[in-house]
């Protein structure tokens, strides 16, 4: 039997590829009032973002061990590769390392160092790999490298839900100002950082895409688009990639659901890339 790949469901990755690569995925947690609410598990308000009180938390320790006993029962005891988001943006991680050394050597965590469709994409390269008959370390060795060729970027419409989030890295001094700012993120080794300031969202927008096509240059990638209550945002998006990068595959586009959007709030667009070998 294949080797298994299991990740959470910061991964954003859509159903169909799931089913076709048998990516296995653990809910995240939203925590609002007395509710736990599961990221893709259960109903959770299309506002959520909107909603100053609620939190996030990591898929527990329970969790990842009935999906990773599952997985490694299903997959004939070849082995399971649980790829899930940076350990500087969540516990999961150690909650999965925590949880993998009590099952035993045949679960490989690995960190993706991001997040979204970044995560995915790790994922989606360790399943391939798995599909091609690979064994365990292969394809742990397939999901490592696909980290080091994954990017992000991320603009920001509204600054009081980053604030409150704690997962920007040394952005207390420019968070705390009145100005009328459009930050541009970036992942950096597994932390959302700061990468430049842009006073409207439509300079922020483009600035990103310049990065975007900075970091493609002429190879084949793998692009994907997220947003946060900005359909309309994302399509223009995309097609303003697509128009740039013309030798890339098409963008895949989903929201940032639930558990990412708490973080970064309305109006957010991401863009997730993993260039070729």
């Amino acid at each position: 039997m294949p080797v298994v790949v299991v990740t959470d469901s910061s991964a954003r990755l859509p159903a169909d590829l799931c089913g076709q690569w048998g990516i296995r995925q653990v809910p995240l947690h939203i925590l609002i009032d007395d509710m736990d609410l599961r990221d893709g598990v259960d109903d959770v308000p299309d506002d959520i973002h909107d909603f100053g009180q609620a939190t996030t938390a990591a898929a527990t320790s329970p969790e990842l061990d009935e999906a990773y006993r599952q997985a490694l029962a299903d997959s004939g005891g070849d082995g399971v590769v649980a790829v899930h988001l940076s350990a500087a943006l969540s516990g999961t991680i150690c909650a999965a390392e925590t949880t993998a050394a009590q099952i035993g050597s045949a679960i490989r965590v690995v960190d993706s160092k991001s997040t979204a469709m970044n995560t995915g994409f790790v994922a989606l390269a360790a399943a391939r790999a798995a599909a091609d008959g690979a064994d365990l370390d292969t394809v742990a060795e397939a999901a490592a490298d696909a980290v080091s060729r994954n990017h992000g970027f991320i603009v920001v419409h509204q600054l009081d839900n980053l604030r409150r989030s704690g997962r920007i890295g040394g952005a207390g001094a420019w968070l705390g100002t009145k100005l009328s700012l459009k930050p541009l993120l970036r992942i950096d080794d597994g932390k959302l950082v700061l990468a430049q300031r842009v006073r409207t969202a439509s300079k922020a927008v483009a600035t990103m895409i310049d990065r975007v096509c900075e970091v493609v240059g002429e190879r084949p990638a793998q692009i994907a688009v997220h947003h946060v209550a900005n359909p309309d945002g994302a399509a223009d998006l995309v097609a303003a990639l697509t128009e740039r990068l013309p030798t890339c595959e098409p963008a895949i586009v989903t929201d940032l659901g639930p558990v990412l959007a708490l973080h970064v709030g309305a109006g957010a667009l991401a863009v997730c890339v993993e260039v070729a070998e």
